[in-house]
């Protein structure tokens, strides 16, 4: 394990950026959220939570996939991608981290998408432990380890000190590069913190949330809930809830013409908007309950029955935090969660 003092990150994040790109947590018109670092820009390695997680890295809120060049009958399809320069990605929580798996298992699946996948082979992780959960956090019920997130470094932030831990072979070959930049040490202060932040996190009021009826078996009792209808007659169906979380990964593509052809974009969308998988004869989800229902049965029953019990939520806590009708992902665990009472 390596360690450098907290006055010489500014070093670090200079020698890393020498050779690859660097996105990290930057304070910016008053909020948190991740940027390519620059000589001057204000990080903030201390915040918890950035307002949008870290998946725009490989999941761009809007993305350019192709062209096309018409001319008479003839269309000619330009490819708009370029080659990916390798870039690191520093400060992902382990909730964020986790949530990266869980779009692995959609994106890098039989087809793969290409336009993830090249981010994503591109990218090098460094996450950071957490040593001042919030209570609205809850990672802990999907079995995730907030003090000792994966990653191809793990690092762990004190009044002092970053502590470094390289895990996969990226990893091996980023500290190569910054090296020269740390001592050695740190193992001490590291487990002492994890200590101190599991006592934290043990006291946390959603820490004992109950996801024992979240099974496949159950899918059909929980789909006709009559609970869902007063769980979601508050919805302003705004998708705030789905453009903070970190594992949804729904998208619309279109076509904008331009003056010499068209452009085909993808964007990111909500399964909360009235016109999501709006088809020709209308939408298959014709109320905001059916929509709310949807979001949360497919986080909490369909994706873990279709990838080995992961659940598609991974308890960051920032749709608690968002929705401004506070109908978020904890209250409906609340209430359908656990064993039914006889």
């Amino acid at each position: 394990m390596f360690k450098i003092r907290k006055e010489n990150l500014n070093d670090l994040y200079a020698k890393i950026s020498e050779s690859m790109g660097l996105y990290i947590p930057i304070k910016k018109a008053g909020e948190v959220n991740y940027h390519v670092w620059g000589e001057g820009k204000e990080v903030s390695l201390e915040t918890l939570k950035t307002v949008r997680s870290p998946k725009d890295a490989f999941f761009p809120q809007t993305e350019n996939m192709m062209k096309f060049k018409t001319e008479g009958k003839n269309i000619d399809i330009i490819d708009v991608r370029d080659e990916k320069r390798p870039f690191v990605l520093f400060g992902v929580k382990a909730c964020d981290y986790k949530a990266i798996e869980v779009l692995d298992k959609v994106f890098l699946m039989d087809p793969v998408d290409t336009y993830y996948k090249a981010r994503r082979d591109a990218i090098t992780i460094v996450t950071l432990a957490c040593s001042k959960p919030e209570e609205s956090c809850f990672c802990s019920v999907f079995g995730i380890d907030a003090t000792a997130p994966c990653g191809d470094v793990t690092a762990w932030l004190d009044e002092n000190y970053l502590y470094w831990q390289a895990n996969t072979q990226k990893g091996e070959e980023l500290t190569g590069k910054v090296s020269a930049l740390f001592e050695k040490g740190g193992e001490e202060e590291v487990k002492s913190q994890q200590e101190q932040t599991k006592t934290i996190l043990a006291k946390l009021p959603f820490a004992t949330l109950d996801l024992s009826r979240f099974k496949p078996e159950n899918l059909n009792e929980l789909f006709n809930a009559p609970e869902w209808e007063s769980l979601s007659e508050a919805c302003l169906g705004c998708g705030t809830c789905t453009f903070v979380c970190p594992t949804c990964q729904c998208f619309d593509i279109r076509d904008f013409k331009t003056r010499d052809g068209v452009l085909r974009y993808r964007c990111w969308d909500s399964c909360m908007y009235s016109d999501f998988t709006l088809m020709a004869h209308g939408n298959s989800r014709t109320t905001q309950m059916q929509r709310y229902r949807q979001r949360f049965m497919h986080k909490l029953v369909y994706y873990p029955s279709q990838n080995d019990g992961l659940y598609s939520c991974v308890g960051c806590g920032r749709c608690v935090n968002k929705c401004p009708q506070r109908l978020n992902i904890v209250k409906v665990i609340n209430t359908l969660g656990g064993k039914k009472n006889d």
